[in-house]
């Protein structure tokens, strides 16, 4: 882990660049556990994110982590805030995108920068809770290879969503279990944001990232078997501009297309065993 330096601008972390492939972490470089967080105009909620997950991850993690802050050269400045963090505390690294954009590739690019044995991704905003991270890599247990936050497992709830955006969210989940049920019916949540998985699942792997779903990729092309649940509720937004967008659901069903042909060409593999999670299937989250 480096230590502290007082100018941000030294301690940027590179941004991957090329290929979508996560690779092994070198002997003796690897942490537990390696957290992206991908931003875009969040310099309202990020030091408050940070704060919050920092005493966490420690306690779960013995100290062995990092945040990986990724950021789309944000005109509010977010990248600055991210670069003052990283220099303010050796846990934390910052990642400064000016040509790519995307919330799939930013994390993509997080882990391809990361030491973490565990990998994770969960939103800046706040809208994932803050501790829902440690209930996470406390299901990371056994031969558990990925565990999801969801808003329709057993305890989970949209929160406060508003009509049309539920509207939204149950299309994008009907349309993806009939487009790909081989892979899409592992889970309740397939448009989830936040989960952990094992890098070895994903080691190796090339992966065709886009827009902000970045779960369908994790679940159709790596080696990931076995997989867990864990419910928590979809907080509202206190600062900033929600990313939920026509474009975000149209990049989705796009995504999805994308996929179904790769499954129906033999480059996508049908997943051999697919665990069913306790949850609620009727597409509704639990409000």
């Amino acid at each position: 882990m480096r230590a502290k330096t007082d100018n941000p601008e030294n301690i940027l972390t590179p941004a991957p660049c090329g290929t979508f492939v996560v690779t092994a972490v070198a002997p003796g470089k690897s942490v537990s556990f390696s957290l992206v967080l991908p931003t875009r105009n969040e310099h309202g909620n990020l030091q408050e994110m940070v704060d919050a997950l920092r005493p966490l991850l420690h306690s779960a993690t013995d100290g062995s982590y990092e945040i990986i802050i990724v950021d789309d050269d944000s005109p509010d400045g977010t990248w600055k805030l991210a670069n003052e963090l990283a220099a303010a505390d050796p846990h934390i690294r910052a990642i400064h995108r000016k040509v790519e954009r995307g919330l799939a590739t930013a994390v993509v690019r997080g882990w391809q920068a990361s030491h973490g044995e565990l990998l994770g991704v969960m939103d800046a905003d706040l809208q994932h809770p803050p501790e829902l991270i440690t209930r996470l890599l406390d299901s990371m247990e056994h031969d558990v290879e990925l565990v999801v936050g969801s808003r329709r497992a057993d305890g989970g709830s949209n929160g406060n969503w508003n009509l049309p955006r539920k509207l939204i969210s149950v299309a994008s989940c009907w349309l993806g279990r009939i487009l790909l049920p081989e892979i899409l019916d592992r889970v309740t949540d397939p448009m989830a944001g936040c989960f952990v998985l094992r890098r070895e699942v994903i080691a190796g792997v090339p992966l065709a990232p886009r827009g902000y779903k970045i779960l369908l990729e994790v679940l159709a092309r790596s080696r990931v078997r076995h997989v867990r649940e864990v419910g928590y509720v979809f907080q509202a937004r206190q600062n900033g501009h929600s990313k939920a967008t026509l474009k975000t659901f149209l990049d989705y069903l796009s995504h999805l297309w994308e996929l179904r042909a790769d499954l129906r060409a033999g480059q996508v593999a049908a997943p051999a065993e697919m665990p069913t999670p306790t949850a609620n299937r009727s597409g509704w989250a639990a409000d």
